[in-house]
C-alpha cells in the first residue's frame, strides 16, 4: 500500500527573518588592520586632506599621533578614511543618527545646463554638498533648450559627473530619467560620518539651506 504524501512545510519564517535583517544592517565599518583597500585618500578629523598613500604608511601615521584611522567613504576610488579617536567616532555617529531622525528631511533643486560652466558648476557643486550634509535629499534638473535637444546625451553624462563627484556626500536615490526636454535625479545623503566634502572652497558661509526659496516645487516627500 503508497504511503500517503507528506504534507508541504510551512515556509521557513525564521530564514526570511533573518535575511531581511541581514539586508537592513547598517554596513560594517573598517578600522585600522581591516581596512583592505592597498591605498587610501586621509583626511584629518578637520577635514584637512592629507593626499592618497598606502594604507600601511596611513596606520602608521594614525599610531604615531594616538588615533585611529577609521573608513568613512568605502566606495570612493581610492576609499577615504579619517584620522580620528573611534570610541568617540561612533558615539558621534549614534548622536547624528537620533538628532537627523527627529530632523525632517526636505527635497531641494539644483538646476544644470549643458554649457554649465565650470565656475558656476563647482558653486552648484557646493550648494549642494550644504544640501545633503544638513540631512536634505538633493533633486537634479537639466533642461535642453532649442539645438541642445539634438545631444540629449550630454544631459545623461553631466548626470553622471554629478554623481561621481558627489559619491562622498550622497547616494543615487532616483537614478537620471529624461522626459521630454528634461533630465531629472535625485541624491539622499550619506549617513553624517561618512560624508566627505569635495567642493568645501566653494561653500557660501552664509548660504541657508533651509530656505524655502531653494525647495522642489513638486516636492511629493
Amino acid at each position: 500500500m503508497p504511503l500517503p504524501p507528506r504534507p508541504n512545510k510551512p515556509a521557513n519564517n525564521n530564514n526570511n527573518r533573518n535575511n531581511r535583517d541581514r539586508n537592513n544592517r547598517t554596513p560594517q565599518v573598517r578600522v585600522n588592520d581591516r581596512i583592505r583597500a592597498p591605498r587610501v585618500r586621509v583626511v584629518t578629523a578637520k577635514g584637512e586632506q592629507l593626499g592618497v598613500m598606502r594604507t600601511d604608511d596611513a596606520l602608521a601615521k594614525a599610531k604615531s599621533i594616538g588615533l585611529d584611522l577609521v573608513e568613512v567613504a568605502p566606495n570612493a576610488d581610492p576609499p577615504v578614511c579619517r584620522l580620528i579617536d573611534y570610541g568617540k567616532y561612533k558615539y558621534m555617529q549614534a548622536k547624528l543618527q537620533k538628532g537627523n531622525k527627529a530632523k525632517a528631511t526636505r527635497l531641494k533643486e539644483v538646476k544644470l545646463r549643458v554649457g554649465t560652466d565650470v565656475n558656476d558648476y563647482n558653486v552648484k557643486m557646493g550648494r549642494t554638498e550644504q544640501f545633503l550634509d544638513h540631512g536634505h535629499k538633493v533633486r537634479f534638473q537639466l533642461r535642453f533648450r532649442a539645438r541642445e535637444n539634438a545631444h540629449k546625451e550630454l544631459g545623461l553624462e553631466m548626470m553622471a559627473k554629478v554623481v561621481e563627484d558627489m559619491k562622498t556626500m550622497g547616494q543615487v536615490d532616483q537614478p537620471a530619467k529624461l522626459a521630454g526636454n528634461t533630465v531629472t535625479m535625485v541624491l539622499a545623503p550619506l549617513p553624517a560620518a561618512q560624508r566627505v566634502k569635495k567642493f568645501k572652497k566653494y561653500e557660501d558661509e552664509n548660504f541657508d539651506t533651509e530656505s524655502e526659496e531653494f525647495d522642489a516645487k513638486d516636492d511629493e516627500e
